[in-house]
């Protein structure tokens, strides 16, 4: 790939955006479209309705994973050849899932959850990628336009859902059909990305921070903490929900559109989280981001009505948005370029071993801590308190160290 220098108006960083604002709609569409179809996939085919939700379980292990080596892979070959190796496993993840579901198999089907995780894995790092080319006040904007592309992927994937879930005979095996065409199709994209390979260090040069020293730098540990965080309560109430929803006598076309408005709260807010940020803060909106998660499960609690669903999963969107993006833009603040690669390769695999055990914990609150599906909704909502006071707490603390003029 040439090699190109930041252009001082950005111009370059803006194409870079406008390619990955467009991933992010097309290829975005799957992670919707598996949040809503993956539990309840895994409660047709699972002999324990308690690993309900570990399709998904799966698919954000596999995510873990797979963080470090794509990580290794964009930094050696590239943002494109990393990408491209996400959009194949997606694809691939899609073709077994539906061979699982034709068979039969949960443990097939397993597999296939397994490999789109390296797709999820992928996909996590067009945050990074916005902000390669970018200048440090386009840096937050950049980060926040490429996730507001989540916005097309929010309306695209649950209709795809609606258009496909009872297509075939066996329920949901169009909609993992669909994905793999999602993948082949959004591939495409990635060829007009233009972000230059890092160069190599000289044998003379600093080589950077190692991951323990990264790890021990306060910000960078505050930042992956509320990160981990946010996305894990996400993730937590998240996969639960169509179990909840479909549980409490509503049907799955409710629990995609409950989705769909959950969604759409993610990535809404980031056409001006990046202006917020600029303006008040990165500590600020990430504290907001966290009070307004909290808000969600009070709102949660209060019952198990449509109006409930919706308003909780709306304040679990806007919540995660200033959450995870604040923590990001925290995050690309606080190493320096030779530590990239492993700097982001760590945060995922950390992030992302947060969110899985959140997902395997979900199945199991909401279908085997009570005896119904209102007990096991009510359950997830308070299992957000301890992780919330975590953030929290690491956040104040932040906050309250002696002013630091290198603000590690």
């Amino acid at each position: 790939m040439t090699m190109i220098s930041t252009l001082p108006d950005d111009r370059q960083a803006k194409r870079n955006v406008a390619v990955l604002v467009a991933a992010q709609a097309i290829l975005g569409a799957q992670m919707p479209m598996m949040f809503i179809v993956g539990g309840l996939a895994g409660q047709s085919l699972a002999s324990n309705p308690c690993l309900a939700t570990l399709p998904i379980s799966l698919i954000v292990l596999g995510s873990m994973l797979a963080a470090t080596p794509i990580s290794a892979i964009m930094q050696k070959w590239g943002r494109r050849v990393g990408f491209l190796v996400g959009a194949t496993a997606g694809a691939l993840g899609g073709l077994i899932g539906a061979y699982g579901l034709f068979l039969g198999s949960f443990p097939i089907f397993l597999v296939g959850s397994l490999l789109t995780g390296i797709y999820m894995s992928a996909h996590g790092f067009y945050r990074f990628a916005a902000a390669d080319t970018a200048s440090d006040d386009y840096r937050p904007k950049a980060i926040s336009y490429v996730m507001a592309g989540g916005l097309a992927a929010a309306i695209i994937g649950p209709q795809i859902v609606k258009l496909t879930s009872e297509a075939y005979v066996i329920p949901f095996l169009g909609t993992y059909m669909a994905v793999i065409g999602i993948n082949v199709l959004g591939s495409a994209l990635f060829f007009f990305l233009n972000i230059p390979t890092p160069a190599k260090p000289a044998a003379d040069e600093p080589k950077g921070r190692s991951r323990i020293e990264l790890l021990k730098t306060p910000r960078i540990a505050v930042a992956i903490i509320c990160a981990m965080v946010s996305y894990a309560l996400m993730n937590l109430v998240m996969t639960s929900t169509p179990l909840a929803v479909v549980g409490c006598g509503f049907s799955a076309n409710d629990a995609a559109d409950i989705v769909t408005s959950h969604v759409l709260a993610m990535y809404v807010p980031s056409f001006f989280t990046g202006h917020l940020i600029a303006r008040f803060g990165v500590e600020k909106i990430v504290a907001l981001g966290l009070a307004i998660l909290a808000a969600s499960g009070v709102v949660a609690l209060q019952g198990v009505e449509l109006g409930n669903f919706f308003v909780a999963l709306v304040l679990l969107g806007i919540g995660w948005n200033f959450g995870f993006i604040g923590a990001t833009t925290m995050l690309a603040a606080s190493h320096e370029p030779q530590e990239r690669g492993r700097m982001q390769g760590l945060n995922d695999l950390l992030v992302f071993g947060g969110v899985t055990l959140a997902s395997l914990a979900s199945g199991g609150l909401m279908n085997c801590s009570g005896g119904s599906a209102i007990e096991g909704w009510n359950a997830v909502n308070l299992a957000m308190i301890p992780l919330l006071t975590l953030a929290g707490g690491a956040l104040l603390w932040l906050v309250l160290r002696p002013a630091d003029p290198e603000r590690v």
